[in-house]
């Protein structure tokens, strides 16, 4: 299986954000309840590898439709504000 990528990221604030692009190895979506990226946070200094782009390293919202044993089957996801948090955009109720 291959790790879904993260398309775009409008969370500019994140450390792993440059120019709409998420830089992290892999991000963690969510927690039980809430589909927020559990990898986003601020930092003075800028943070993953310029060469990589983010993918879905695990998934913990069990009731989404793409997720298939805590691991997101999604061919792609999107990060964005939702209220005052980063939130995976394409979380889907099963």
């Amino acid at each position: 299986m291959e790790m879904p990528v993260v398309n775009r990221c409008q969370a500019t604030s994140c450390a792993y954000n440059r120019d709409g692009t998420c830089h992290a190895t892999a991000i963690t979506v969510g927690d039980v309840s809430h589909a927020h990226c559990d990898t986003f946070f601020t930092a003075p200094t800028p943070g993953g590898d310029q060469q990589t782009v983010g993918r879905v390293g695990a998934c913990k919202i069990s009731d989404c439709q793409h997720n298939v044993s805590l691991e997101c089957q999604a061919p792609g996801i999107d990060i964005g504000y939702s209220l005052d948090e980063a939130d995976c955009l394409t979380y889907a109720p099963a």
